[in-house]
């Protein structure tokens, strides 16, 4: 029986976007990272350590001279090929109004004519 992909099965589009991340673990560890994939559910993380998967975490994204702070789990994991990268899927936890107001302004910017720029 034919498998849909994972990208055919997403609910919610996902839009390139490189913006700078740091996740602090609940252990106080932080670990740097970058966005690589934006999208109003979750994200693409890549960093030089890897993050298990079903870590709960605490996500700082900054994009310019604005910031979203919100919770997630890492639910996959990808090696960088030998490179030393690793990414992960992050989902995120509840959110608020804020948090909600500013992914969502990232996508819609990212929707429109003036795409975000290559990391």
């Amino acid at each position: 029986m034919y498998q849909a992909s994972f990208a055919v099965k997403r609910a919610n589009p996902r839009f390139p976007f490189c913006a700078e991340a740091e996740a602090i673990l609940r252990d106080g560890t932080w670990v740097p990272a970058q966005l690589s994939e934006l999208s109003s559910r979750g994200c693409f993380i890549d960093a030089l350590s890897p993050i298990p998967v079903g870590t709960a975490l605490h996500l700082r994204i900054c994009y310019g001279t604005n910031a979203c702070e919100l919770h997630g789990k890492v639910i996959y994991t990808q090696s960088g090929g030998g490179m030393g990268i690793f990414g992960m899927g992050v989902l995120f936890g509840e959110m608020g109004a804020e948090q909600h107001s500013t992914i969502g302004a990232w996508l819609h910017e990212l929707a429109g004519k003036h795409p975000n720029p290559p990391c």
